[in-house]
């Protein structure tokens, strides 16, 4: 038996380059050389988006009434009040397109697992174990870490072709494979919606659609809660800040209550298949496939 534990008191505002002079480091060259905040990074992904698939600010703001939505009905959240449309549009401009409620706070928070075998837990009486199926990580070597440059554009104006495999589809693709399931068997998924903007990402990066159809599977309601394959149905980031250290544990906490049908108000019916689906900086990042 194994317990897992996270937990992390932010400081406000942006987060900082830490660990001294890091010439080698991506982040640090983002930050010091570029002057380019986690804020400014989400805020060119949204305008690549915008670019290359037709991407509005309308359905970046609706990604944040979807997860305000259910994080409202969430006693875990920090923030626990629904957001209209009008109140995304009318916050304060952080990096255009995006507002202040497209992009996460930073935050304290903490998280815990008991992970045992089976037999175990068995033995313990727990009913209606959750098993975890798989597992991903994937991170860059030091130093020949790569910047995350073929999603973005080469210029102001012109945007290059993605790799064939970006970080987080290769993630996803690691945990499909070891739990011997697909896209198409998810009854559920939690992303790191550090942004509206990620957030759609994730869901092509997931091959829960084609390229290029996130908004349209947002539009038609299919990843809210009741529709076909909810995403963040614990409100996300959005509604509960990040803690860097305690988020990912947090999103398989949020894997086992539904899969136990301990979720409450926001459960996902019928929930037999979740995965959670997680970036760090540049490279860094994991992903969890839990089977009721």
């Amino acid at each position: 038996m194994v317990l897992v534990v996270g937990a992390d008191a932010a400081p406000k505002g942006f987060f900082r380059p830490a660990g001294g002079e890091r010439p080698d480091d991506p982040d640090w060259l983002r930050f010091r050389v570029l002057g380019a905040t986690n804020p400014t990074y989400f805020g060119l992904y949204a305008r690549r988006r915008m670019a290359v698939h037709g991407d509005t600010r309308e359905d970046f703001a609706q990604v944040k009434v979807k997860n305000s939505a259910v994080g409202a009905l969430n006693p875990h959240a920090r923030y626990r009040k629904p957001v209209t449309a009008e109140e995304v549009a009318a916050s304060a401009v952080v990096a255009d397109p995006l507002r202040l409620l497209d992009i996460c706070a930073t935050s304290d928070g903490g998280a815990a697992l008991v992970l045992a075998g089976m037999g175990f837990a068995r033995r313990q009486g727990v009913a209606n174990p959750v098993r975890i199926r798989a597992v991903s990580t994937v991170t860059p070597r030091y130093p020949n870490t790569v910047l995350d440059l073929p999603d973005m554009a080469t210029d102001s104006a012109v945007a290059v072709r993605p790799a064939d495999e970006t970080f987080r589809e290769s993630i996803a693709r690691a945990a499909y494979e070891e739990a011997g399931v697909g896209p198409e068997d998810l009854s559920f998924a939690e992303v790191y919606d550090l942004s509206t903007a990620l957030e759609l990402q994730w869901y092509e990066d997931l091959g829960l659609c084609g390229k290029g159809e996130a908004a349209k599977l947002l539009r038609e309601g299919t990843t809210a809660l009741g529709g076909r394959i909810p995403v963040n149905a614990s409100g996300g980031l959005a509604s509960f800040g990040e803690a860097v250290p305690a988020q990912a544990i947090a999103q398989v906490c949020e894997l086992t209550w539904q899969l136990r049908d301990a979720a409450g108000d926001r459960q996902v019916h019928g929930a037999r298949v979740g995965m959670a689906a997680n970036q760090g900086l540049f490279g860094h990042g994991s992903a969890v496939v839990a089977v009721r």
